[in-house]
């Protein structure tokens, strides 16, 4: 059947969406050099964005997860946090490629490890 003869002007489309977080790590990306446009379009300090930068982020559902996260983010290496989301789930860290690099590593090896939680590659642009 065509879609368009199914719904009139008169009748509209309901949609509902749901999210059931699960435990997982859903994005763990590191920008390794990024623009200092980057940067500012994040709400960022530009100064940070000079040769040998990075920036990680980070998506881990149930949200809260992002406060533990950020926590082994500032332990696990001279990384700093740039952004933490406890409703969402996100959280931007920024640092040296290897620093950013080795909170993403420390954040994905522990919440997998001693959490349970499912956790996605690290990718890496």
């Amino acid at each position: 059947m065509d879609f368009d003869k199914l719904m009139s002007a008169e009748q509209k489309m309901r949609i509902i969406q749901e999210l059931v977080p699960g435990k997982q790590i859903t994005l763990a990306h590191i920008i390794a050099n990024p623009d200092e446009i980057l940067y500012q379009k994040l709400g960022l300090d530009p100064a940070e964005s000079h040769t040998g930068t990075a920036i990680g982020i980070l998506t881990v559902s149930p949200s809260e997860t992002a406060i533990i996260a950020g926590d082994i983010a500032t332990k696990s290496s001279g990384a700093k946090l740039g952004f933490v989301d406890r409703f969402s789930g996100t959280v931007i860290i920024t640092g040296t490629v290897s620093e950013v690099e080795a909170s993403l590593k420390a954040i994905t090896d522990y919440i997998s490890g001693k959490l349970g939680f499912s956790v996605c590659e690290v990718t890496r642009t």
